[in-house]
Protein backbone atom coordinates (compact mmCIF):
# COMPACT_ATOMS: atom_id res chain seq x y z
CA UNK A 1 0.00 0.00 0.00
CA UNK A 2 1.39 3.57 -0.71
CA UNK A 3 2.42 5.62 1.68
CA UNK A 4 -0.23 8.40 2.33
CA UNK A 5 1.37 11.67 3.15
CA UNK A 6 -0.52 13.07 6.46
CA UNK A 7 -2.98 16.47 5.36
CA UNK A 8 -1.25 19.52 6.47
CA UNK A 9 -4.60 21.17 6.56
CA UNK A 10 -8.38 20.50 6.03
CA UNK A 11 -10.51 23.59 5.91
CA UNK A 12 -14.03 24.17 4.29
CA UNK A 13 -14.16 27.21 2.04
CA UNK A 14 -17.09 27.58 -0.60
CA UNK A 15 -18.14 24.59 -2.35
CA UNK A 16 -15.28 22.10 -1.00
CA UNK A 17 -13.23 20.85 1.69
CA UNK A 18 -10.06 21.20 0.80
CA UNK A 19 -7.62 18.80 2.37
CA UNK A 20 -3.99 20.44 2.02
CA UNK A 21 -0.93 18.05 1.53
CA UNK A 22 1.89 20.10 0.48
CA UNK A 23 2.87 23.97 0.59
CA UNK A 24 2.10 25.57 -3.03
CA UNK A 25 4.91 27.39 -2.90
CA UNK A 26 7.09 23.95 -2.97
CA UNK A 27 6.22 23.79 -6.57
CA UNK A 28 6.92 25.59 -10.00
CA UNK A 29 3.16 24.95 -11.30
CA UNK A 30 0.16 23.38 -10.11
CA UNK A 31 -2.71 22.01 -12.33
CA UNK A 32 -5.70 19.24 -12.32
CA UNK A 33 -4.75 16.80 -15.04
CA UNK A 34 -7.90 14.73 -16.78
CA UNK A 35 -6.25 11.30 -15.55
CA UNK A 36 -6.17 12.67 -11.96
CA UNK A 37 -9.55 13.95 -11.99
CA UNK A 38 -11.10 10.67 -13.04
CA UNK A 39 -9.78 9.15 -10.11
CA UNK A 40 -11.11 11.45 -7.83
CA UNK A 41 -14.44 11.08 -9.24
CA UNK A 42 -14.12 7.68 -9.22
CA UNK A 43 -13.82 8.04 -5.36
CA UNK A 44 -15.90 10.89 -5.01
CA UNK A 45 -18.20 12.45 -7.38
CA UNK A 46 -17.14 16.03 -8.59
CA UNK A 47 -13.85 16.10 -6.36
CA UNK A 48 -10.90 17.52 -8.10
CA UNK A 49 -6.73 17.22 -7.34
CA UNK A 50 -4.39 19.86 -7.54
CA UNK A 51 -0.87 18.50 -8.92
CA UNK A 52 2.19 20.27 -8.39
CA UNK A 53 5.37 20.07 -10.44
CA UNK A 54 8.39 20.05 -8.84
CA UNK A 55 11.73 21.64 -10.49
CA UNK A 56 12.86 17.88 -11.10
CA UNK A 57 9.72 17.83 -13.09
CA UNK A 58 8.29 15.00 -10.73
CA UNK A 59 4.31 15.80 -9.95
CA UNK A 60 2.95 14.88 -6.73
CA UNK A 61 -0.46 15.44 -5.31
CA UNK A 62 -0.74 19.03 -3.77
CA UNK A 63 -4.16 19.23 -2.68
CA UNK A 64 -7.52 17.52 -2.99
CA UNK A 65 -10.97 19.02 -3.11
CA UNK A 66 -14.24 17.40 -2.18
CA UNK A 67 -17.37 18.54 -1.92
CA UNK A 68 -18.37 20.08 1.34
CA UNK A 69 -21.61 18.48 1.95
CA UNK A 70 -19.65 15.28 2.54
CA UNK A 71 -18.31 17.15 5.75
CA UNK A 72 -14.53 17.86 7.04
CA UNK A 73 -13.63 14.13 8.55
CA UNK A 74 -15.57 12.05 5.50
CA UNK A 75 -13.82 14.45 2.71
CA UNK A 76 -10.44 13.94 4.81
CA UNK A 77 -11.08 10.00 4.63
CA UNK A 78 -12.13 10.28 0.35
CA UNK A 79 -9.08 12.83 -0.41
CA UNK A 80 -6.25 10.23 1.34
CA UNK A 81 -8.19 7.52 -0.69
CA UNK A 82 -7.83 9.44 -3.67
CA UNK A 83 -4.36 9.87 -3.19
CA UNK A 84 -3.10 6.71 -2.72
CA UNK A 85 -5.14 5.23 -5.96
CA UNK A 86 -3.09 8.16 -7.92
CA UNK A 87 0.29 6.85 -6.08
CA UNK A 88 -0.56 3.06 -7.61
Amino acid sequence: MPNTPEPESVETEDDYVHVRYRDPDQFETIRTPDWADEVSDSVSEGSEVRMGEREDGDWEVQSVLVDKHVGEEKAREQADEIVEKIAE
